[in-house]
């Protein structure tokens, strides 16, 4: 049985840079080393609180510096050319690496660092902590172009494995208390770069959204997400179902596409999925994305969301789930957050929810027809990890990526 490889190496400046191999991987098992010369990490971000919420913003200057939309010949998350030194120096299947302008982090420890749960939750004014932690970006493909949904069965494994392996290895630094793998897809989203790529988040608190949904737990029980499967299940905004997975648009949907993914058995996270949920998911969420474009005729914008337990908390009631929202209302229409939404969070929906499941069934279907995703090769035998090269080995000192 082929298994997925994971090589570790690190870049320059001493980031992480993490490759993972396809089962049926054509390229060889070396790396080229990074050398360009190593660049200082940025300034350590700062939290600051919101007293009127009780809520932390993390200011993140270096964040200003991102690249914008460069040309494809410039794509700083393509394998690095003689004239595109990127940020991955080799050519790869799916690579991993830490963000060089992090929202948290580059630290995971420091002197003003959150001292815990009960320090964060304290409201007072100007409060301020460093934001430790860390932000990573996923790269799907060597492509300059595409999404997801663009990918072959076997790279989507690929990369649900690498999000499995990133949650369990994120989850075990010190400091981070939740863990948050997402894309953003579409300049209408907000994205700066057309490349394929996705990105994980590894918080030092539990983010808002969680403590809501802890909120309703709390009010509800710890039966919840259970309850919300089996009545989702039996209505009529089903969009896709398998074995291990249902696709469905939930009973109150905020947006003009949302769609909920959530395992049948409770899993809190990425890392505790079984090589046959995995498996299943790499094609079932293909078919769901590309029913998602198969609506109108442009790619549609959307955030995918993997809402996880935090760490060390609520692992028994909180379930994995994907969020999937889009704000097109139309061909040539966009959802605004406006007055209501933006200042009250109080939302009002544009399409009824069994409605927009209607459209998105009968997306799937054509999608399955015009552009179908195809099996998941039999035979995927999980992660094997490959010993870092010795940096000693690199060539005038330079450290190997």
């Amino acid at each position: 049985m082929a298994a997925i490889t994971k090589r570790p190496h690190r870049l320059s400046d001493g980031r992480d840079l993490i490759y993972y191999d396809d089962p049926d991987s054509a390229l060889a098992p070396e790396r080229a080393p990074d050398l360009r010369e190593p660049a200082p990490r940025p300034a350590k971000a700062t939290m600051r609180q919101d007293p009127l919420t009780g809520e932390w913003v993390s200011i993140a200057a270096a964040r200003q510096n991102r690249v914008m939309l460069p040309p494809a010949e410039l794509d700083p998350l393509a394998p690095a050319t003689p004239g595109n030194p990127s940020e991955i120096p080799s050519v790869y299947d799916v690579a991993v690496f830490e963000n060089k302008s992090p929202s948290f982090g580059p630290l995971l420890e420091d002197p003003d660092q959150p001292a815990s749960l009960e320090d964060l939750t304290t409201v007072g004014l100007e409060r301020t902590r460093t934001s430790v932690g860390r932000c990573e970006v996923v790269c799907f493909s060597p492509a300059t172009t595409g999404s997801f949904g663009s990918l072959t069965p076997t790279r989507a494994r690929t990369v649900i494995e690498a999000w499995a392996d990133r949650t369990a290895a994120l989850s075990a630094l010190p400091n981070v208390r939740q863990v948050f793998p997402f894309e953003n897809r579409g300049e209408a989203i907000g994205v700066t770069l057309h490349h394929p790529h996705g990105q994980i988040y590894a918080y030092p608190y539990i983010t808002p959204r969680t403590s809501s949904l802890i909120r309703s737990l709390e009010s509800y029980g710890p039966t919840l997400f259970a309850d919300i499967l089996e009545r989702e299940r039996a209505s009529e905004r089903v969009i896709l179902a398998g074995e291990h997975w249902t696709a469905f648009v939930p009973f109150a949907a905020r947006w003009p596409i949302e769609i909920h993914v959530l395992p049948h058995r409770h899993i809190p996270d990425l890392a505790a999925t079984s090589d046959a949920e995995r498996d299943e998911l790499a094609t079932l969420y293909l078919r769901v994305l590309r029913g998602v474009d198969a609506l109108y005729e442009s790619p549609t914008p959307y955030i995918a969301a993997w809402h996880q337990a935090p760490v060390g908390a609520h692992r028994d009631d909180i379930r994995l789930m994907l969020q999937l929202t889009s704000p097109r209302r139309g061909a040539d229409k966009l959802k605004f957050l406006a007055g209501s939404e933006s200042a009250m969070g109080a939302w009002i929906g544009d399409i009824p929810p069994e409605q927009a499941a209607a459209a998105l069934r009968e997306a799937v279907a054509r999608a399955d027809r015009d552009d179908p995703v195809g099996e998941l090769p039999a035979g995927i035998s999980g992660l094997v990890t490959m010993p870092a090269p010795d940096p000693a080995s690199a060539p005038e000192g330079k450290i190997p990526a």
